[in-house]
C-alpha cells in the first residue's frame, strides 16, 4: 500500500458461497465492505441450480475436500465462513458415507489448510439438530427424553413422554445444554463443531459455530429431498398441490429468515476479530418466536392463494418432535437482532422465486 492510499478491505472466503445460505452471506459481506472469494463445487443434489454470482466475487468452482484447491483459495484470506455442507435428513442410511465425507472430511481439509496458511478467524455453520430432541419439563424438572419409539409413532403418539407415560412440555434450550445428535446429518454437524474446537485450541485461532434453526427464504432449492420443510411446502404450492404435513403438524420450530442468518454470520465474523480469550463459542440463531410446522404450512398456503395443507400422520423416524432454542446469547454478546417477522417472511416467501432443480 502506498502512502496516502486507502487500506485494502479484508478478504473473506465463503465455502459453499453459491448455495442458498452461502449466497446470502456473500451479499451481506459485500454490503459490509468485505472483499469476497467463494469456493463451491455447485453440487446439484445439495442446492439445486447455483445462484447468480456477483461479479465482485472471486469465484472458484472446487470441492472443499480438494487440498490443493483449498490451499489456493486461502491465499491472502483474512477470515473464513464455512457454509459448505450436505444438508437435510437424507434419503436413507446409504447417504451416510457422503454426509461424513462432505461435511467432516471437508471441514478437516479446510481447517488443516487454514493452519498452514495462518488464517485464524472462522465462522462455521452448525445446526439446531446437534441438540437432538431438545429440552423438556416433566414433574421432576428438566429432562432429556429418549428417542421416540416406532410403536408410538405408528399409533399416532408423537409427543415425548416420561417413564410414567406423562406428557412432557417442550422448553427452550441454551447452548450449554447436553448435545445429542440423533441422525447422520446431526452427527456430522456436531463433528464439525468438535473439529473447529480442536483447530482453535491447536492454532490459537477463534471460531464461532452458528447453530441455525429452520432457515427459509427466497432462493431455496426446490424439489430436492435434501431441502428444508419450508422449501418442500413451497414447491408443492408452486405445483398447485397442497403441502403435506407429517405427524399432526404440531411440531414446534423456530423459522428464521435467511437474511437474518446472513447478518448473524457477519456479527460472528466481527466477534472473531475482537480481542477475547475465548477461542471457540457456539451461538443459537433463531427468530426467538416459536411456531408449529402446521402453522408455517398454513401461512404459506394462505399467502400463496393455494390449497390448504393436508395433515398426513406420516413420520420420519429420524425426525425430532420439538426443538426450539434460545438465541439470547447471540443477542446479548454479539448485539444481533432478527429483522424479519414470521408473517412478513412467510408473505414474501410464498411467492418468491425458488432455485430451480438441475
Amino acid at each position: 500500500m502506498t502512502e496516502g492510499s486507502a487500506p485494502t478491505a479484508p478478504l473473506l472466503l465463503v465455502t459453499g458461497g453459491a448455495g442458498f445460505i452461502g449466497s446470502a452471506v456473500v451479499d451481506a459481506a459485500l454490503e459490509r465492505g468485505w472483499r469476497v472469494r467463494v469456493l463451491d463445487s455447485l453440487r446439484p443434489d445439495v442446492h439445486g441450480g447455483p445462484a447468480p454470482i456477483d461479479p465482485r466475487v472471486d469465484f472458484r468452482r472446487d470441492d472443499v475436500r480438494d487440498v490443493t484447491a483449498v490451499d489456493e483459495a486461502l491465499l491472502g484470506v483474512d477470515a473464513v465462513c464455512h457454509q459448505a455442507a450436505k444438508v437435510g435428513l437424507g434419503v436413507d442410511f446409504q447417504d451416510a458415507p457422503d454426509y461424513v465425507s462432505s461435511n467432516d472430511l471437508g471441514t478437516a481439509v479446510l481447517l488443516a489448510a487454514m493452519a498452514r496458511a495462518g488464517v485464524g478467524r472462522l465462522v462455521i455453520a452448525s445446526s439446531m439438530v446437534v441438540y437432538g430432541e431438545g429440552a423438556y419439563r416433566g414433574p421432576s424438572g428438566i429432562v432429556r427424553p429418549a428417542p421416540r419409539r416406532i410403536a408410538d409413532l405408528d399409533a399416532g403418539i408423537f409427543d415425548p413422554r416420561d417413564d410414567a407415560g406423562d406428557l412432557l412440555a417442550p422448553e427452550l434450550i441454551a447452548e450449554d445444554a447436553p448435545l445429542d445428535p440423533r441422525n447422520v446429518y446431526a452427527t456430522t454437524k456436531l463433528t464439525q463443531e468438535h473439529l473447529a474446537t480442536a483447530w482453535a485450541r491447536s492454532t490459537g485461532g477463534r471460531a464461532a459455530a452458528l447453530r441455525y434453526h429452520n432457515v427459509y427464504g427466497p432462493g431455496m432449492p426446490q424439489n430436492t429431498p435434501y431441502a428444508g420443510v419450508a422449501s418442500l411446502f413451497r414447491s408443492a404450492l408452486e405445483r398447485g398441490e397442497a403441502p403435506r404435513v407429517f405427524e399432526d403438524g404440531a411440531q414446534r420450530r423456530d423459522f428464521v429468515h435467511v437474511r437474518d442468518i446472513a447478518s448473524a454470520n457477519i456479527a460472528a465474523l466481527e466477534w472473531t476479530r475482537d480481542q477475547d480469550p475465548t477461542a471457540y463459542r457456539a451461538f443459537n440463531v433463531g427468530s426467538g418466536i416459536v411456531h408449529t410446522i402446521g402453522e408455517m404450512a398454513a401461512a404459506l398456503a394462505l399467502h400463496a392463494g393455494g390449497p390448504a395443507p393436508i395433515v398426513t400422520g406420516e413420520y420420519r423416524s429420524g425426525d425430532v418432535r420439538h426443538i426450539t432454542a434460545s438465541s439470547e446469547r447471540l443477542r446479548r454478546e454479539l448485539g444481533w437482532e432478527p429483522s424479519v417477522s414470521f408473517d412478513e417472511g412467510m408473505r414474501e416467501f410464498a411467492t418468491a422465486p425458488l432455485r430451480a432443480s438441475v
